[in-house]
């Protein structure tokens, strides 16, 4: 029998997750249930309020929402129902604010699942119950971190996947981490070109990656300096996992890495130095040599700027260093580039020198292909030795009392671990070549033969890595004799080696392939 009453009600119902909305339907049962209660007390419900997040928050939308129109309508005395005291809060603490807030706001509260009263006996088993749904709350949170650890000690990733990657479901159950194409290439090349020196700086990372329609970009159409050192530091890049936060060390990974671990390692020791690189933040298409050619005056790199004429612009380096005899004495860009043309020409090799080359270089990659076991075993000597330090550590680190001592220890054991994994990814792949010489080398061996191809290119990216390829360092242009001798890098000293006079055969150990 339905009793009469003239009050009026609201209800309030919460899920733990915005995922229990669209797949639980814990929402409409929660308010189907309040309803049917609501109808046998013969209450009228004026408004329904809900959450999808935790228990344990207090300051939820949902639930302040609730709370203001409880206070706007204090006159009216209403009743706030509820499933379950767990729909409440799921924490002591949290309920017994909540409680409070609704009876300071004048109402009062209901449920199908338990009488809410003020007596001691009744106050008691409230707040039993409350602490029991925070016990479950709290054990359930240890259960689900220990299952998610779990996993990942098993070479999983258990959270968002970073960008280049994707969940996909496996046919035996779970979900792994797969490339997400075309973006896991585009990263590949970025991380592959910061460790090799391709690109000098994250800012030249970062140009690389706005340069491609792919990748994503924020709202204002650029990429983030701090998303760019999110990826470089992104172990899971590597194939390899670690949490130190839930005590899981660095580990192979299930998933396919994009880079080899020493490739990352590699990443991080060019993060933590800072050595010269020919960089600058206010590079742009029209100035592709500014910080690269220097005064030959004062040694100091010249800058760059549009000189305006009568009736249109033109474009001039000049030096501005104070002091300097050729201060502020502009040379037209035109022809600095006409004469670096005629400097990088001189440098590229005649097509039988080429051919000479070529037949060295693969020459040496089949005698490093076929020392392999050799390779192999002298790898595991290094791993003994490795572990051996370990050991002599380990026994250090357990009879240290210090703090400082101990974090200086791990540290050691730590990097000692690293080296043990990056020499056993070594072994792994040792003898096995991804792909033969032509594969491997041929984008290297098209720029040694003519590398004036990658500036005529016309982007920033590919003229400034043509500088750090063609040249070892900052050229200087004398005003009035042009470019001095430069200092030029190992691949074109090599050639120069082979076509002069003496025909010197370079030494073994500068061209030998990749391991």
């Amino acid at each position: 029998m339905t009793a009469k009453t003239n009050k009026n009600a609201v209800i309030y119902c919460r899920v733990s997750s915005a995922r229990q909305v669209t797949h639980g339907n814990g929402l409409e049962s929660q308010e189907s249930r309040c309803r049917e209660f609501a109808q046998y007390r013969g209450y009228e419900i004026i408004q329904t309020f809900s959450d999808d997040m935790s228990g344990s928050v207090i300051g939820r939308p949902g639930m302040q929402a609730m709370l203001k129109f409880l206070r706007s309508n204090r006159k009216k005395e209403l009743v706030v129902i509820i499933d379950d005291i767990s729909r409440l809060a799921r924490g002591l603490e949290a309920h017994l604010q909540l409680r409070g807030a609704i009876a300071s706001a004048g109402a009062t509260l209901e449920s199908p699942s338990i009488e809410f009263g003020e007596d001691s006996d009744s106050v008691l088993v409230e707040n039993l119950l409350a602490s029991v749904s925070q016990h479950q709350r709290q054990k359930n949170g240890e259960q689900t971190k220990n299952r998610m650890r779990g996993r990942m000690l098993n070479g999983y990733w258990v959270f968002k996947a970073p960008w280049g990657y994707r969940f996909q479901r496996q046919s035996g159950g779970g979900k792994l981490m797969v490339p997400d194409e075309p973006l896991a290439s585009i990263i590949k090349e970025g991380l592959e070109g910061f460790a090799s020196g391709r690109f000098a700086s994250q800012a030249e990372v970062k140009r690389f990656f706005e340069a491609q329609p792919e990748f994503p970009k924020c709202r204002h159409g650029v990429v983030l300096n701090e998303r760019v050192n999110q990826l470089l530091t992104q172990t899971l890049f590597s194939g390899y996992l670690e949490f130190p936060e839930w005590n899981v060390s660095l580990r192979k990974g299930q998933h396919e890495g994009f880079i080899s671990l020493e490739t990352f390692e590699l990443i991080q020791k060019r993060l933590k130095t800072k050595g010269y690189a020919i960089t600058r933040k206010d590079l742009n298409e029209d100035f592709p040599l500014r910080g690269v050619v220097c005064c030959a005056d004062c040694g100091h790199p010249m800058t760059a700027a549009w000189s305006k004429g009568r009736n249109s612009l033109y474009p001039y380096y000049m030096c501005r260093q104070r002091g300097c005899s050729g201060e502020k004495k502009s040379i037209p860009r035109a022809r600095i580039e006409d004469a670096l043309h005629d400097m990088v020409k001189a440098l590229t090799p005649v097509p039988s020198l080429f051919r000479l080359a070529n037949e060295i270089f693969q020459d040496f990659w089949k005698k490093r292909a076929n020392t392999g076991r050799e390779r192999i075993t002298q790898m595991r000597v290094e791993i003994g030795q490795i572990e051996r330090k370990l050991a002599q550590v380990v026994d250090r680190l357990v009879e240290a009392d210090s703090g400082a001592i101990v974090r200086a220890y791990e540290q050691k054991v730590d990097e000692l671990e690293r080296q043990k994994l990056i020499l056993a990814e070594k072994i792994a792949k040792c003898g096995t070549p991804a792909r033969d010489y032509q594969s491997t080398f041929q984008t290297a061996l098209k720029f040694l033969a003519n590398p004036w191809n990658l500036w005529e290119s016309g982007r920033l990216e590919d003229r400034r890595a043509m500088l750090k390829l063609v040249f070892g360092g900052r050229i200087v242009f004398d005003r009035f004799e042009g470019f001095q001798t430069p200092e030029i890098s190992l691949p074109f000293m090599a050639l120069r080696a082979i076509s002069g006079p003496e025909k010197e055969m370079v030494p073994v150990r500068g061209f030998e392939p990749l391991a």
